[in-house]
């Protein structure tokens, strides 16, 4: 999981960050209006949260961690999400919720571009020389309670409401990530910059 950012050509990383943070910011966009739309279908109140206990349960990126360590935790989150996501989609489809409405095709919008947020985090993790295969994992029963455990319609419409503020909070968290980690090594890179004019003025 752990590289050295040096390993990627910094201005290749750099663009290529800032671009996934763009996506991730109009994917945040497009998830929380499908929140919208699916609270508006189902007629749940406006104050319903359901953010208790995460159904996506990732160790908390921190500063300490190596850009590709937090990088590929961003990852593997979003990996979750789309795997959870495909799920929805399949029992929504089931249930006969098809058609050509808005909810629907905000819904396609969404699970396109987070296959290429998956894809662009995927890609900054080869640039830096820290891509690690991600396997489902089979211990957390989460992923699928909410639409196998029996407990009706109306439970699994409360689990897909989950799903959908899973996908808001972690397009948010790739987004503010990405930024912070955009900024540190603009920091990093005038530091550079500042210390070599030093010592070039030095020597002459």
């Amino acid at each position: 999981m752990a590289g050295a950012v040096a390993s990627g050509r910094p201005g290749t990383v750099h663009s290529k960050m800032g671009r996934t943070v763009a996506l991730a910011r109009l994917l945040n966009r497009d998830c929380t209006r499908l929140l919208e739309l699916y609270r508006e279908r189902e007629s749940f109140s406006p104050e319903l949260s359901l953010e208790k206990d995460r159904i996506v349960a990732l160790a908390p990126s921190a500063p300490h961690l190596s850009t590709n360590d937090r990088v590929w935790l961003l990852h593997s989150a979003l990996h979750q999400c789309l795997r959870l996501f495909e799920r929805v989609i399949g029992w929504e489809e089931e249930q006969g919720f098809g058609g050509e409405g808005e909810y629907e095709s905000k819904r396609r919008t969404v699970k396109d571009r987070l296959g290429h947020l998956l894809q662009s985090t995927k890609n900054l993790l080869v640039e830096t020389g820290g891509i690690t295969p991600l396997t489902p994992d089979p211990d957390n029963p989460e992923e699928t309670d909410g639409l196998e455990s029996g407990g009706g319609v109306f439970e699994a419409k409360l689990w897909i409401f989950r799903v959908l503020q899973e996908l808001i909070h972690w397009t948010h968290s790739t987004a503010q990530t990405l930024h912070s980690l955009q900024s540190e090594r603009e920091k990093e890179r005038g530091g550079r910059t500042a210390r070599m004019g030093k010592r070039d003025k030095v020597q002459s």
